[in-house]
């Protein structure tokens, strides 16, 4: 038996001796994560940065430590609401009987998180599966290794590795974890891992979140204002150098305003990065040769490329737009995750929906403009996890709003209360009553056999 299936036994018993931790013990795990981070804010924020090359410390304390905390004080806040039964309205028939859902503890929840915002993405679907009740274990990125030994090492600080314990490791370690029979697996990545994590986890029919990427298109009507949208679009597609998985992935615009959103884009990026201290690095060797690939096989079919900011030696790459990109190119077949836009020309609003369901769900759309009825259209005729508009990158950020995909971009959801019934079984209870207490008017008596006239009585009423 390996040492990763003793660990799951030792945490099941850990589990079955506490099978329903009360909101006081819940909340005083969840007020432990953001006494962590509180701790050691500032050495979190250094080797984030080292494992990236560069990363500004306030860009990771805006998309990863604020917003953990900012999931811990949702939680709490709210977590004795989320614990209480549920009501179930009943039909007539069986009044006055009773029925409710009971959000009762899973057991042992495996989260997989990655490495683009290793800490945020690994701690806030943990702070939902302890607001759940669970026993929590997190196997952390082998591509951001600085920082995921130094979470390994302040989460076995501050938790017992019975309550919330965690595994680091490369493929062979990923898979073996993603083949164990948890209560509940959580993973964050690319569709590609995604479909080999569910294969894996179907052996035990274990119950599966997949938060997975896509190509997130940006859709931008002519009553849009350019400038406005071409600030937030930048700010989406250059935070964490592009690293984010509900980043802008390519834009959708009426061909002759292209001209005037590629001069608005430039300004933008100008504007928010023209200080190469402020601009993530790509994460390793391996993801920087990537976007050149796909820079190269873009211009290698034609594809214009335009500089998005003056080269330096500074950035090891160059953020770029891309106009007139060939639809068989690898940078329109693959989700970017890096300082690359394409621009799209389309002809009309239709023909913009008609090019986004010709690919796989998105994880989410963004769109620019006024027109209501536009909007509207759009909202009804594709599929995607979520809608943002005139806005990138907040919808991920808001608690109240549920983070997931559809198709190709996911499999459930989390943030808020929707992460705490992710990590909950919503187990209904059904109280059978008699009306006025006789037991020959209670529950299913009136259908028992022997099949007579009352029974024909009640099909008919229940018809």
């Amino acid at each position: 038996m390996s040492a990763l299936q003793l660990q799951l036994e030792d945490l099941q018993q850990a589990f079955a001796h506490e099978p329903s931790p009360s909101f006081a013990e819940r909340k005083e795990r969840i007020d432990r994560v953001v006494a962590m981070i509180d701790k050691y804010e500032a050495n979190l924020c250094k080797v984030v940065h080292a494992d990236f090359g560069n990363r500004h410390s306030v860009e990771t304390r805006l998309t990863e430590l604020a917003m953990v905390r900012q999931a811990a004080k949702y939680t709490i806040k709210h977590l004795k609401s989320w614990m209480k039964m549920r009501d179930i309205s009943l039909p007539m028939h069986l009044k006055p009987s009773k029925a409710w859902t009971q959000a009762q503890p899973k057991g042992v929840v495996g989260i997989i998180s990655p490495w683009n915002y290793p800490i945020q993405l690994a701690l806030i679907p943990a702070i939902s599966a302890l607001a759940a009740g669970n026993r929590v274990w997190l196997k952390l990125s082998e591509r951001s290794p600085r920082t995921s030994g130094y979470l390994a090492t302040i989460i076995g600080e501050f938790f017992h590795p019975l309550e919330f314990c965690v595994t680091n490791g490369g493929e062979d370690v990923a898979r073996e974890f993603s083949e164990l029979a948890f209560d509940h697996l959580f993973f964050t990545g690319s569709t590609a891992i995604g479909k080999r994590v569910m294969r894996a986890a179907a052996a035990n029919l274990t119950p599966l979140t997949l938060e997975l990427g896509g190509k997130s298109p940006v859709v931008i009507n002519d009553d849009a204002n350019l400038a406005d949208a071409a600030t937030r679009i930048i700010y989406g597609k250059l935070i964490n150098g592009g690293q984010t998985c509900v980043a802008p992935d390519y834009i959708l615009i009426k061909h002759e305003l292209i001209p005037e959103l590629k001069g608005a884009l430039v300004h933008a990026a100008k504007s928010l990065f023209k200080d190469p201290v402020e601009m993530t690095h790509p994460i390793d060797q391996e993801q920087l040769s990537r976007w050149q690939q796909l820079v190269s096989d873009a211009s290698s079919k034609g594809a214009q490329i335009h500089l998005l900011l003056p080269e330096t030696r500074d950035r090891p790459f160059t953020p770029v737009m891309l106009t007139q990109v060939p639809p068989h190119s690898l940078v329109m077949q693959e989700e970017i995750f890096g300082p690359l836009l394409p621009i799209i020309g389309v002809s009309s609003n239709d023909d913009a929906i008609e090019f986004i369901n010709t690919k796989d769900h998105p994880l989410t759309i963004y769109w620019f403009g006024k027109d209501k009825r536009s909007l509207r259209s759009l909202i009804s005729k594709t599929h995607s996890g979520s809608v943002t508009v005139n806005d990138t990158l907040i919808q991920a950020g808001v608690e109240q709003i549920p983070l997931g995909g559809i198709g190709a971009s996911g499999m459930g959801a989390y943030h808020g209360q929707t992460g705490f019934d992710t990590f909950s079984h919503l187990k209904p209870v059904l109280q059978v009553r008699g009306l006025l207490g006789i037991r020959a008017w209670m529950g299913s008596k009136l259908a028992h056999p022997p099949y007579n006239k009352t029974t024909e009585r009640l099909l008919r009423w229940l018809s």
